[in-house]
């Protein structure tokens, strides 16, 4: 029996008023119990956020391995360094969302997304790939769930059911999968002007360009013959979502080359196809990375920055001083970092200290552009 109590989020931000485990946890793994016991061998988790999932799950399938997404790179770091903290013989793949995760599976044990787009991209992947007597069984916080997601799931299982609540968590089982007849729904793709954004279901923003991001578009495009700007040979977008700021500055300035990293796969995979749809992939690499950790310090003359201001459903700035700290450890000396975030953070002070002096390149009603040199 695991002790979710000795879960850590680690090396996930952590902070007391973050956990590494919620009820739903408890209520999916009491809910599938019965149907991953019968199905040792065809057990899929997705969504598990910090390990409570599989190591739970793991208690349940006699040594069979178990086949795991999970879209944020620390929940996989985060599953293993719990599995060996807590001593657990647990067999796991961590697969990426694509058929081979789901194919011919029994059981899926789905924390729910907040977004209907990753939910409609999981749910038809499932029902494509899986057996046809594949049972999923879905959890989320109450407060977080919505009556469209019954629809979502609807549209490609003959059979959703709630379940009762507990500890302001539900859970909705659905049977019968309904596979499509046409092309996959995802990844889409919409043209913006000369750019092309492809997005998978999960990643931020989706197909569209977020307003923080068209801010630092537009005061990157400002200053484009800047030294700073014109002059950069090697760049990292840091925490690329779908990759708009690393192919823009592409395309805008040839000689450059761009590493977009960001933790999540579903934000990786769509910069990489973004970035093939605007014909700079031999310049742009899209890569899987924690803040960059991959990456040689001091090997950035410029790094992009749009950073997050949650953590999860939580309003937290921990991921955001993060990312300053990875900024800070790529950059060069004299290297910039352009950063874009939403004016009541103030988060000048923090790049002042982390990476050096900083000055404002643009600011709107909610947005703040700014400029700093490594020193």
């Amino acid at each position: 029996m695991i002790d979710f109590d000795q879960l850590r989020r680690w090396p996930d931000v952590e902070a007391p008023e973050l956990v590494a485990y919620d009820a739903t946890d408890r209520l999916l793994l009491d809910t599938a119990r019965e149907a991953v016991v019968a199905h040792p061998d065809g057990v899929v988790v997705i969504g598990d956020r910090h390990g409570a999932l599989a190591l739970g799950a793991s208690d349940l399938v006699d040594g069979a391995e178990l086949r795991v997404h999970q879209d944020a790179l620390s929940g996989e770091l985060a599953l293993a360094a719990n599995a060996e903290a807590l001593g657990v013989e647990a067999r796991w793949r961590s697969l990426p969302l694509e058929p081979d995760l789901v194919a011919d599976a029994r059981v899926v044990l789905l924390q729910l997304p907040r977004g209907l787009d990753a939910l409609d991209e999981i749910a038809e992947l499932v029902a494509a790939h899986a057996h046809p007597d594949v049972v999923v069984v879905a959890g989320g916080r109450v407060k977080h769930m919505t009556i469209a997601m019954n629809g979502v799931l609807g549209r490609h299982f003959g059979d959703v059911r709630a379940g009762l609540a507990r500890q302001k968590s539900r859970v909705l089982t659905a049977t019968s999968p309904s596979p499509g007849s046409g092309d996959p729904a995802w990844p889409q793709r919409r043209r913006h002007g000369d750019l092309v954004v492809v997005a998978h279901g999960a990643a931020f923003a989706g197909t569209s360009i977020d307003v923080g991001t068209r801010a630092l578009l537009a005061a990157l495009s400002a200053e484009a013959d800047a030294p700073g700007l014109a002059q950069a040979a090697h760049v990292v977008d840091l925490g690329c979502g779908t990759g708009v700021l690393g192919a823009s500055f592409a395309l805008a300035h040839p000689a450059a080359r761009v590493v977009a990293t960001d933790q999540s796969w579903a934000a990786v995979a769509s910069a990489r196809l973004t970035a093939e749809a605007n014909g700079v992939a031999g310049r742009v690499e899209a890569r899987r990375d924690d803040a960059g950790a991959s990456l040689p310090a001091g090997s950035a003359d410029l790094v992009l920055l749009n950073p997050p201001f949650h953590v999860g459903a939580a309003v937290h700035a921990g991921i955001a001083h993060k990312l300053f700290d990875g900024a800070a450890r790529l950059l060069r000396p004299g290297g910039e970092l352009w950063c874009v975030w939403n004016s009541h953070l103030g988060y000048r002070a923090a790049l002042e200290r982390t990476v050096g002096p900083t000055r404002q390149a643009a600011r709107g009603p909610k947005f703040t552009v700014t400029v700093s040199t490594r020193r």
